[in-house]
């Protein structure tokens, strides 16, 4: 199986506020977001890729326009946890692109979300 990854970035603010009081996501807090989408084949296309990297700029229009330096609780209709925005992408690029296996994102360096069907 041949895969590829592109890493894509975006600054948003959220607010988390059906958590506990007291607890630091239930307060408005923001995020530099680092969304990783995979995408996989058996095989390559007739120029050699799974798919040319240059064809998911639409993925960085979306989230460009959508997402970047928004409130995510203005554009996402479900809590904005980094579990559903992972499903999120991974929706919106399964549509786009059916090789998508995965996407994961990022709200820290150290904390990941992931769907992967």
């Amino acid at each position: 199986m041949y895969r590829i990854t592109k890493e894509f970035h975006f600054s948003a603010s959220h607010q988390l506020s059906h958590l506990p009081e007291g607890h630091q996501c239930a307060r408005l807090h923001g995020h530099n977001y680092v969304v990783i989408v995979e995408l996989a084949s058996a095989t390559l296309n007739a120029d050699g890729f799974v798919r040319d990297y240059g064809e998911l700029k639409p993925l960085k229009a979306y989230i460009d326009d959508t997402f970047d330096h928004r409130h995510l609780n203005d554009v996402m209709d479900i809590p904005s946890t980094g579990e559903n925005i992972a499903r999120h992408f991974y929706d919106w690029c399964a549509a786009q692109w059916p090789e998508t296996t995965a996407v994961k994102v990022s709200e820290t360096p150290k904390t990941w979300a992931e769907y992967r069907p």
